[in-house]
């Protein structure tokens, strides 16, 4: 390991890694504990540089038996959970500046005053959407003991432990390990969307639940202190939706039943988290004294504010009884449920301002102003649930319904035609949907999501995304759906433009959509767009696509200040640079000057969640890093860029364009080798995330999903999508004489820096001596050409890259980071080189199964996936 590596960080990777290994030795022997430790040891040396070691773990693991190769397989798996857990419980203790403290510094330096800040922290709407992963390969139950094992060792380093106390963690800790290593780690059974959705409830409740108040706190402590300026009490500069049990785009098994299920559920979570909040709050608000206002509700009770919150505390039980009673088909009563965070508001806000009244602030904002932060954060539902569905999927319905009608095929008609349709109907008090047809069973789905949504609270929902939206009326015609359907209020409908040709033409789109009067009328002054990175970049290369990013963002901003409305952009981020992945800091600062005026909403994918607001203290320090950017982007927003900047980035975009396509699209090998030299195949075998890995089951590269087609590179450290083509159009830029301009932006354009920046922590993961190896035993000779040009490419790549950044050697500005990868680098080898046997097998097996194989396939998969931290 690193010289920067902290001497505690390694012993605790080192003492875990011990604690496995004899878990193993108590299971299999001496034996097979000493073969681990050298493998162990030969995948460290390899990664040095090594290639004995190398070929000699490819020749043991090749003399293995099936069953031989699954058992090193779960055991390197298993070590880098292990070096996770110690990581992610090492930073959280160890993360250096609280981005609070270094917010207020930074402002302090900008000599921001005190009407600015109080302005800006007005504008702090941060909406994060939990979405599921359809790659997320750890299972809810080992993510639970995970949980459980950083939280011992969080316990282990606090200074105070006594000799017994350690001894006694330490048990637990091999306890935990043990557990881990008699599980199953591969789930028998795809998870369904339920599944996924209870998954987000338990990060809420485990994490955010104390992270939120404990952020806002933190917040509000700092105005006091250096601007005399306090947050209001219901301020909630941080709100939670959901795509989980919603996004129905191109999964079939979320379906209008499913997310009436995941709204109900995520209310008896509510009421569950409140109901524990308030008997805590009962035990404590034990005073006497109250103020007139809570004397006229409680009447002569000696305890008034115990008084107050009993009857809360029994609608909260009631509602969470009541639900489990819908759930098993017994009699409900909805309307004896809390539905409204005011019914929870009004006894607590009664509780604050009597105790403030009677000299007992210090009570009244302790654990009361936790929960009544909570309230305005989670509410009654714990967090709004979006609705997505494709755009395709909503023309069909009216295609149907025209044909029944005899109207024509809507499918058929003309962009004007539609529109004069839809608007004529938007206007209409009669209905459009006649008793008597039947719909078929896709459209009925359709129909009844809408109907779902009319009958539950507004307040349970956040917004409904069209993807592949691309023309006005496949806005209209969602608004349409949901007012037949008995929507009374305005649901917010968002595009969702993810394709370059889409991106491109987003501010056209919107333009026609916001000159129309009616449509004008219904959005009430705020418009949400939401912007598509993974598909973007899929389509057309990273450079290009974050550059129609940056470009559409920046005309939309400029739209809605001609229309005077409140644009609210929507990023769909993932955790890597080939789905538009950055840094906190980087991504809101890389975005255009005002595209933060309607807030920010950016998706927080699975594992993302995983490592950002997995434990409180690393949740509530995200929360802070998002907020310290977004407001000092506010009060300092970046540059916006200068014309000849635009002119090289331009032509970098379209070089760039043109470059990835040429490898992805045109050459007639590429499919080919990426079918061999992948283990893209063999994916879709893993039963990871509800939704299939296809739009379409039987399409080609076009219709795979952009998460496992990163998904599929990453395993071979090869992580093209990420880079393919993008420093060779820099490298053309340089050769047509711009290398000062790309000095220029890369020292003062944040959004220029921040795409290299993001290539320099790529290559660092990138590793072309792997994806060699792949080549050398999956790919067929008349094919191994290309990827050795991907590789040259690469290699080039990273070199021009240094060069421009001025560094020796990847990640040189933050050995932090490199040193993250370096800890898992030497158990990460050997499994590269087990899935490449297991690769081999499995292929020359032809149709036939071994259950073995493809498990220890499996548990590879999922393991590299860890050890990469980002899977797609």
């Amino acid at each position: 390991m690193s010289e920067h590596l902290d001497t505690q960080l390694k012993e605790t990777v080192r003492s875990l890694g011990a604690t496995l290994g004899n878990t193993i030795k108590d299971q299999l022997g001496e034996a097979w504990l000493q073969r681990i430790e050298d493998i162990r040891i030969k995948g460290r040396t390899a990664y040095q540089g090594d290639e004995t070691c190398a070929e000699e773990l490819q020749s043991l693991f090749s003399e293995l038996s099936n069953d031989e190769l699954l058992t090193v397989g779960r055991a390197f798996s298993q070590f880098l959970n292990l070096a996770n857990i110690a990581e992610q419980e090492y930073n959280s203790a160890t993360s250096g500046d609280d981005p609070v403290e270094a917010l207020f510094a930074h402002l302090d330096s900008l000599n921001v005053d005190a009407s600015t800040l109080q302005d800006a922290i007005s504008q702090l709407q941060i909406d994060l959407v939990l979405t599921a992963h359809p790659t997320e390969v750890t299972r809810r139950t080992l993510i639970h003991k995970h949980s459980e094992l950083a939280n011992c060792l969080s316990d282990l380093h606090e200074h105070s432990v006594n000799e017994h106390e350690r001894q006694q963690l330490e048990n637990r800790i091999a306890e935990l390990i043990s557990q881990a290593w008699h599980t199953e780690e591969i789930r028998s059974e795809r998870p369904t969307p339920v599944d996924e959705a209870r998954w987000g409830f338990s990060v809420i409740e485990n994490s955010l639940w104390d992270a939120v108040p404990g952020f806002i706190r933190a917040l509000d402590d700092k105005a006091r202190e250096r601007y005399d300026m306090a947050l209001p009490l219901d301020a909630a500069p941080v709100q939670f939706s959901s795509w989980m049990g919603g996004d129905r785009d191109g999964n079939p098994f979320v379906t209008a039943r499913v997310t009436q299920q995941v709204l109900y559920l995520a209310r008896r979570r509510a009421a569950k988290l409140f109901a524990q909040d308030i008997e805590r709050l009962q035990v404590e608000l034990s005073m006497a004294d109250c103020d007139e206002a809570l004397r006229e509700e409680v009447g002569d009770a000696k305890e008034p504010y115990r008084a107050i919150l009993r009857p809360l505390l029994a609608k909260l039980r009631k509602t969470q009884d009541g639900i489990l009673d819908y759930f098993n088909g017994e009699e409900h009563y909805p309307d004896h449920w809390i539905g409204h965070k005011d019914e929870l508001l009004k006894p607590l806000m009664l509780c604050y301002h009597s105790l403030t009244h009677c000299g007992m602030s210090v009570i009244a904002n302790a654990g009361l102003l936790d929960t009544i932060r909570r309230v305005h954060c989670f509410g009654v539902h714990l967090l709004k649930l979006d609705i997505r569905q494709d755009s395709e999927r909503h023309a069909d319905v009216f295609s149907e319904l025209t044909r029944y009608l005899g109207l024509g095929d809507y499918a058929g008609w003309s962009e004007e035609d539609k529109q004069a349709f839809l608007l004529k109907e938007l206007g209409s008090k009669r209905p459009l949907f006649p008793h008597t047809w039947s719909p078929s069973d896709d459209v009925k789905e359709v129909i009844d999501t809408c109907k779902t949504v009319a009958a539950n609270s507004r307040h349970g929902f956040g917004i409904y995304i069209i993807s592949m939206a691309s023309l006005p009326s496949d806005v209209l015609a969602v608004q349409l759906l949901l007012k037949e359907m008995g929507v009374d209020w305005p649901m917010p409908v968002a595009p969702l433009f993810e394709t370059l040709d889409d991106l491109n033409n987003a501010p056209e789109v919107m333009n026609k959509l916001l000159s129309i009067d009616w449509y004008r009328g219904y959005i009430q002054g705020r418009q949400y767009v939401m912007i598509g990175y993974s598909d973007s970049a899929k389509d057309a290369g990273a450079l290009a696509a974050g550059w129609a990013q940056y470009q559409s963002q920046e005309s939309l901003v400029a739209l809605a200040e001609s229309f005077g409305i409140t644009l609210t952009l929507f990023h769909g981020r993932g955790g890597t640079i080939g789905r538009g992945g950055l840094p906190a800091h980087a991504a809101i600062h890389s975005q255009p000057p005002g595209s933060l005026s309607g807030g920010f909403r950016v998706t927080e994918q699975g594992e993302t969640i995983r490592y950002k607001f997995g434990m409180p203290a690393l949740a509530k320090r995200s929360l802070g890093l998002y907020a310290g950017a977004i407001i000092e982007a506010i009060v300092s927003p970046p540059p916006a860029p200068k014309q000849h900047w635009r002119d090289v980035m331009q032509q970098m975009a379209d070089a760039g364009r043109d470059n990835y396509r040429h490898t992805v699209r045109h050459d007639e090998n590429f499919v080919p080798y990426f079918r061999v030299a992948t283990p893209e195949q063999e994916l879709g075998k893993l039963p990871l995330g509800s939704r299939p890995a296809k739009r379409k089951p039987t399409g080609g590269i076009e219709s795979l999903r952009a998460i496992p087609w990163i998904f599929a590179w990453a395993q071979t450290r090869l992580v093209l999508p990420s880079w393919l083509g993008v420093m060779k159009a820099v490298k053309t830029a340089l050769d047509n004489g711009h290398g000062d301009t790309l000095d220029e932006m890369l020292t003062h354009w944040p959004f220029f820096h921040s795409r290299l920046s993001m290539l320099d922590m790529v290559f660092n993961k990138a590793d072309p001596r792997i994806s060699e190896a792949y080549d050398a035993r999956l790919v067929p000779d008349e094919l191994k050409h290309f990827g050795d040009t991907l590789r040259q490419e690469l290699k080039d790549s990273v070199s021009l890259l240094l060069t421009l950044l001025k560094q020796d050697a990847v990640m040189q500005s933050d050995p932090k980071g490199k040193d993250s990868m370096t800890i898992r680098a030497g158990y990460l080898q050997p499994l590269h080189y087990l899935q490449i046997e297991l690769l081999g097998r499995i292929r020359a097996l032809g149709d036939e199964h071994d259950a073995t194989l493809e498990r220890a396939m499996m548990v590879t998969i999922a393991g590299i996936a860890v050890g990469m931290r980002n899977t797609g």
